[in-house]
């Protein structure tokens, strides 16, 4: 009779959690293991609230998580992404459908190259020295946002 207002709440939490990654990312390089951590908690809250099975809804999530983690860690590795960064995606995957998940990553790219153009710039035309630090977390964030909040703001989804 009343409609469930729970998943849309937590999806809600989800954003402003990625506020906050976005915005300590840009201040300090640094995505808290503990923000990571609510982002991965919270999700089997909103897969009950969304109704999953556990096989095969919920199995996919982790499959999907763990595949994101796998990638990404290997980027790590190479010294491509920060240890947040790649904590936070993981977190990330276990919210997303396979298609949403996917979205996510071209977006993050397409925003995380912007990102990298703009930090250089201002790393040169300031004559910091040192490695450039680009802050991928407002990339990851920024795309999250978008795919998250894609379905209230479009007519035709």
């Amino acid at each position: 009779m009343y409609p469930n207002f729970l998943p849309s709440l937590l999806l809600a939490t989800l954003a402003g959690l990625l506020i906050w990654a976005a915005v300590t990312d840009l201040r300090a390089r640094i995505i808290s293991n503990r923000l990571n951590a609510a982002i991965a908690l919270l999700a089997p809250v909103y897969w009950w609230s969304m109704g999953l099975s556990h096989w095969p809804d919920m199995a996919l999530q982790l499959g999907l998580c763990v595949a994101v983690f796998a990638v990404f860690a290997t980027l790590f590795a190479m010294g491509a992404m920060g240890g947040g960064d790649v904590k936070m995606l993981a977190a990330i995957a276990l919210w997303l459908p396979a298609g949403a998940l996917m979205s996510l990553l071209v977006l993050m790219a397409l925003f995380g190259g912007v990102i990298t153009i703009i930090t250089v710039v201002h790393h040169r035309t300031t004559r910091r020295i040192g490695a450039v630090e680009v802050p991928y977390g407002v990339a990851i964030s920024l795309a999250g946002l978008w795919v998250i909040g894609e379905p209230y703001f479009n007519a035709f989804t």
